[in-house]
């Protein structure tokens, strides 16, 4: 095992260090990909509808967001062993609340408990593997951290799908618990104090005025549904926007910011977030809509369409490995020109190619989307923690996984948007069927538009090794 330092001049294993954080973060990631599985049985047994089962994916969402500015912060005034015990703490005890609950308001307080975990360790996991490991190895390090990550939308079905076979909804929560509870002690051993503290006084007012980020994204979220007040929903839109504006005002007029946003001054950092923005909405559309295109136009059950998204999922995961080490052989622009254009390729047969398409055209096309996207997202991510100073990773990161989410719930919205809208104005002149089509199309020419426009992102990039150079 390779030997490490940490702070205090200790040595300690690096590969266990990792191994335990990507546990950690995996298992929670499983959790957040395959409660959706459960929907059906979680509305009979709290005797809900489907309206407010959904609040268990849109709450979490919400939450997770509004922490992942604030995670900076922790990891500079907290050591991390300590922080990244009290997220899995909080973890399990959430997922123990929801183990137990008899109503579907003490569920949704263990979610949000969930999530506001999750919302901590996503950008911090990301910030310490990058800082713990040498700039030429960040790429291969954290392709590795994507082969793990990328597998749990792979397994995220298939684990709720044989728990909820053989027990109760219960039991799934029970499995999370066991896991996280088992990295919990691991932990104890395996995690060290390897990240600088800088500590500062928490700015309220920047805390209070990102829940901007959550309006924007409760409204995104209405979009398509019916009986929805537009007029609240404007003003709460409006009233989001002005504490947004704020909130970027204030980090620029504060000693210690919440979220630093000088790092959007490094033109390579701003494309690199825009990259895994573009690349990220290809990968949350394709694992929405496809699944819906499989049900409504090739007539398969939602346990086969669920099905039918794994083989993409495990291109993504086998491929983000190889993607990152060819990032620090060949560089990045080269290696995200190649995901994107397999993104743009995957968009443009869909498009192109009229007629409703076979299931195998279909699991290939996803496949290419969601391969294109391990060429991208990782490496994007490696791009932009490399163009900043090592003080600055943990606000990049944090910056690029909220614009991420951001972005990525923006596409979901406007796909199910484009499709209602299309289908409806096509189903008074054609036939139920061809409307369908119709609208699965112009949804499928949007996100044409959107992967170009990324092409054009990773085509702009500058190389950083000529740069330095």
């Amino acid at each position: 095992m390779q030997e490490a330092i940490d702070l205090k001049g200790r040595p300690y294993s690096h590969l266990a260090f990792i191994w335990t954080l990507l546990a950690g973060t995996f298992t929670m990631s499983i959790s957040q990909s395959s409660l959706s599985t459960a929907y059906p049985t979680l509305m009979h047994y709290f005797n809900i509808p489907a309206s407010t089962v959904q609040w268990l994916t849109t709450g979490f969402m919400l939450v997770m967001v509004v922490m992942m500015p604030v995670s900076p912060w922790l990891l500079n005034n907290i050591r991390f062993p300590v922080l990244f015990i009290s997220v899995l703490a909080l973890f399990d005890v959430g997922t123990f609340i929801i183990y137990l609950a008899t109503s579907f308001p003490l569920m949704m307080l263990g979610r949000v408990m969930e999530a506001m975990a999750v919302g901590i360790m996503f950008p911090s996991y990301q910030t310490v593997m990058l800082r713990i490991t040498p700039e030429a190895q960040r790429g291969s390090v954290m392709g590795f951290a994507g082969l793990v990550m990328g597998s749990a939308l792979a397994v995220g079905p298939i684990i709720s799908g044989i728990v909820l076979k053989y027990t109760t909804w219960q039991g799934l929560f029970v499995v999370f618990m066991l896991i996280i509870t088992i990295v919990f002690v691991i932990s104890l051993k395996t995690i060290k104090d390897v990240m600088p503290q800088h500590k500062a006084h928490l700015d309220y007012w920047s805390v209070l005025s990102s829940l901007g980020f959550i309006g924007i994204l409760y409204v995104v979220n209405q979009i398509g549904k019916a009986a929805v007040n537009w007029g609240a929903m404007g003003g709460l839109l409006v009233i989001s926007l002005l504490a947004i504006v704020f909130f970027v005002w204030r980090q620029f007029q504060v000693d210690t910011p919440l979220l630093d946003l000088r790092v959007l001054k490094t033109f390579n950092f701003d494309l690199a977030v825009l990259l895994t923005g573009t690349s990220y909405i290809a990968l949350i559309v394709v694992t929405i809509v496809f699944p819906l295109y499989y049900q409504e136009v090739l007539g398969l059950s939602p346990f086969a369409s669920g099905m039918a998204l794994v083989p993409g999922a495990v291109v993504l995961s086998l491929l983000n490995p190889l993607t990152g080490k060819l990032a620090d052989k060949i560089g990045f622009k080269g290696t995200m020109l190649t995901g994107m254009s397999m993104i743009v390729v995957g968009w443009l047969w869909l498009t192109v190619v009229s007629g409703k398409q076979s299931l195998v055209a279909m699991i290939l096309i996803a496949a290419l989307i969601e391969g294109g996207n391990a060429f991208v997202m990782m490496p994007a991510v490696t791009l932009g923690a490399n163009s900043l100073p090592d003080q600055l990773i943990s606000h990049g990161t944090a910056v690029i996984t909220t614009v991420r989410q951001i972005l990525g719930s923006t596409g979901v919205a406007v796909a199910t948007l484009i499709l209602a809208a299309v289908t409806a104005s096509h189903v008074k002149i054609e036939s139920a069927a061809i409307a369908n089509l119709a609208g699965y199309r112009a949804v499928f020419a949007t996100f044409l538009a959107v992967a170009v426009v990324g092409w054009i992102f990773a085509a702009l990039l500058r190389d950083p090794r000529k740069t330095k150079a």
